[in-house]
């Protein structure tokens, strides 16, 4: 028994799956949705056509057994009342005997031995008048409404539709034709004769289950049809699918077969056609894009050496910028200043490069967030403090080392901090690290002028400024952030922002924890608890990580934050 009620239980469940495996099938399924419409409406025409048919058929069928009936009853009672008409009986022996002879009379000429009469109750009692007789079958079936009818129309014939008994003990259909007989010296009769139409039924029975048969051979057959039309159909449209599938993958030299000159092999050799155009158009493209940054990376290159040329020399004229008089020795200070945004402008376009050309290789080895973001925070601290902005440092705690490459993370927060600091409208800025066992997360949070939608969609294209008429202070290339990208993409991350105008910005970078990790799924919200707020909450209120002057961090340590404030970097 335990045996069983183990098999039943898989069985119940793929009983369950069916509903959403057909309905998965509908969707995907072109083939199986035009077989399925096809065979449901042709089921519904047969089903229609059939049942008009079948209707058509019972009611002649009908018309014409009682169209019969009704004649042979009305030839029978003719002859009866000649009989009876011709007939000299006078005293009981001979009326009984006369209606007995009618009565086979009209057995003989209606071809039916279901006959019944009665005696019409309004006509004057005779002791001579034969008694009622007749089938009882028939007897019980009459309705009172037909004996009025017959008895009020005495020249006339009615009938009805009954159902009549048969030996099985079930019943058939039928009809009682009813009619007046008037019998010399004693009155008139009703005369009542029942047809059965078993044999009608018979028929009728066969032709439907013909027609059943009939109707399931051919939907069967309109499956078969309809299935191979429509596989000879859908078939180019597969394989156009599944070219296309290949063409998205990047295998730009598969072709469609094209064969004949239908409407298909058009089809066929449009899309050819576009695959040609298409191949050699991403062919132009890759020669172009190859070129460009073949460009980028030797003019970077060959800057290099006049670039280091005038660093040495613009070195010593900066190291003696106090012998020369006012106006030189600010042009040697703007000198010095433009020639380190070059060096780095370079720096950064080689970088591009690398990642353009794909040559990007990364040093990963475990890491800890919270150390790299104060180390980070503690190299921006003066350039924070010149525009009036405070630092803070946020780790809640639980954070474990991940495996990223230091130089690249560590560049990444110094981007962020340093667009934060340019666009922080001297306001704290908040660096929060997060983590949980598939990622860790670090986000930097500023107050500043914010974003619209379409300034965020477009933060982290090349050398891209939401506002062109304002000039860069910090001396940024305008690459940072796109160079953040490609090393957050790099490291199988991803880089995030939200922005508010009036409210500020938030970047967040979110990182696996090592090399297995699938569903990643980031520690920190991206839209801040405080997307509304102008300013963080006071120092006393924020669970934040020391930072002293010898960069030990306290909760990274494992030491609990200073509730007085010391757990908050001041920069």
């Amino acid at each position: 028994m335990t045996e069983t009620s183990a098999t039943a239980i898989p069985l119940a469940g793929s009983w369950r799956e069916l509903p959403r495996r057909l309905n998965a099938l509908w969707r995907r399924s072109l083939q199986f949705r035009t077989v399925v419409i096809t065979i449901a409406l042709s089921s519904l025409a047969i089903f229609v056509i059939g049942l008009y048919i079948s209707f058509s058929v019972a009611s002649n069928l009908f018309q014409s057994q009682l169209d019969q009936s009704l004649a042979a009853a009305n030839n029978a009672t003719v002859a009866a009342q000649r009989i009876l008409n011709s007939s000299v009986a006078a005293d009981r022996g001979a009326l009984q005997s006369l209606m007995s002879s009618t009565v086979r009379t009209v057995q003989t000429t209606s071809g039916s031995n279901s006959i019944v009469y009665f005696r019409v109750p309004t006509e004057t009692a005779v002791r001579d008048a034969p008694p009622d007789r007749g089938d009882p079958q028939v007897s019980a079936v009459i309705t009172d409404e037909l004996r009025e009818r017959v008895q009020a129309n005495p020249d006339g014939q009615f009938w009805q539709s009954v159902a009549l008994e048969n030996a099985d003990g079930g019943t058939d259909p039928g009809v009682v034709v009813g009619s007046t007989l008037e019998v010399p010296r004693v009155g008139d009769y009703e005369l009542y004769i029942g047809y059965d139409f078993a044999d009608a039924q018979r028929t009728l029975g066969f032709m439907q289950a013909v027609g059943v048969l009939g109707a399931i051979a051919l939907i069967v057959l309109l499956s078969a049809i309809t299935l191979l039309v429509v596989r000879w159909v859908i078939e180019p449209i597969r394989s156009a699918a599944a070219t296309s599938r290949r063409l998205a993958a990047g295998d730009l030299g598969v072709r469609m077969p094209s064969k004949g000159e239908d409407e298909l092999a058009t089809l066929a050799a449009s899309f050819n056609g576009m695959a040609d155009s298409l191949q050699a158009r991403i062919r132009e493209l890759a020669e172009l894009s190859v070129m460009q940054q073949r460009f980028v990376s030797d003019v970077s290159h060959e800057l290099r050496t006049p670039l280091t040329t005038i660093r040495l020399a613009g070195d010593v004229l900066y190291g003696q910028r106090e012998d020369f008089p006012g106006p030189t020795s600010r042009t040697v200070e703007l000198l010095h200043t433009q020639t380190e945004r070059f060096e780095r402008l370079l720096a950064d376009l080689l970088e591009i490069s690398r990642y353009d050309a794909g040559s990007v290789e990364l040093t990963t080895e475990p890491t800890n967030l919270v150390h790299l973001a104060g180390d980070a925070i503690e190299s921006m601290h003066e350039l924070a403090r010149e525009r009036g902005s405070e630092l803070r440092l946020v780790a809640p705690g639980g954070h474990l080392d991940a495996d990223v490459d230091p130089r690249r993370i560590r560049r990444i927060v110094r981007n962020l901090l340093g667009n934060a600091i340019e666009h922080g409208e001297g306001r704290p800025i908040v660096v929060s690290v997060d983590s949980n066992p598939s990622a860790i997360a670090l986000s930097v949070r500023d107050y500043g002028l914010g974003m619209t939608e379409e300034e965020s969609a477009r933060v982290f294209d090349r050398f891209w400024r939401a506002d062109p008429s304002r000039t860069r202070t910090i001396g940024g290339t305008g690459l940072g952030l796109a160079i953040s990208l490609e090393d957050a993409v790099a490291h199988r991350g991803t880089l995030d922002v939200w922005s508010r105008q009036g409210t500020g910005t938030v970047f967040r970078l979110t990182l696996p924890r090592g090399a297995d990790a699938e569903a990643v799924v980031s520690p920190l919200p991206l839209e801040p608890d405080d997307a509304h707020a102008s300013g963080p909450p006071p120092t006393g209120v924020v669970a934040a990580v020391d930072v002293d002057a010898g960069g030990e961090r306290g909760a990274a340590a494992g030491r609990p934050s200073d509730a007085t404030g010391k757990g908050v970097h001041d920069a």
